[in-house]
């Protein structure tokens, strides 16, 4: 594991809490940052993952015959390949909570002006 990795963990735990301490007080500015914090932290991990599994990869390549490197070649995109699909996994997820958070919002103003 990676300083990259290790420090997009920090972010994203640390987004969590913006965005629960935002939720909280009731401050949309602070739980989008949170949000934002932890989406930075999520590409800051990925990356790191990818580092690591490109130095793997070419570890691997310089103690094997070239059938092991092209092999090890196709196991690094192979991992390349999962962990963006993780990522575009992560990036909907959250921005489908971000748009539930909008349309909530919306919608309270929309009630609250019609009880006004």
């Amino acid at each position: 594991m990676n300083k990259e990795t290790v420090s997009g963990k920090l972010d994203q735990a640390a987004g969590k809490m913006k965005e629960a301490a935002g939720e909280m007080i009731g401050s949309q500015k602070l739980a989008n940052q949170g949000v934002a914090d932890q989406i930075k932290g999520m590409a800051k991990e990925t990356y790191g993952n990818v580092k690591d599994a490109a130095r793997a990869a070419a570890d691997h390549a310089r103690t094997h015959t070239d059938a092991s490197a092209r092999e090890a070649a196709d196991k690094s995109s192979e991992a390349r390949d999962s962990i963006r699909t993780a990522a575009e996994r992560v990036k909907g997820a959250v921005n489908e909570k971000i748009d539930d958070f909008k349309h909530k919002q919306t919608d309270k103003a929309v009630h609250e002006r019609r009880s006004a």
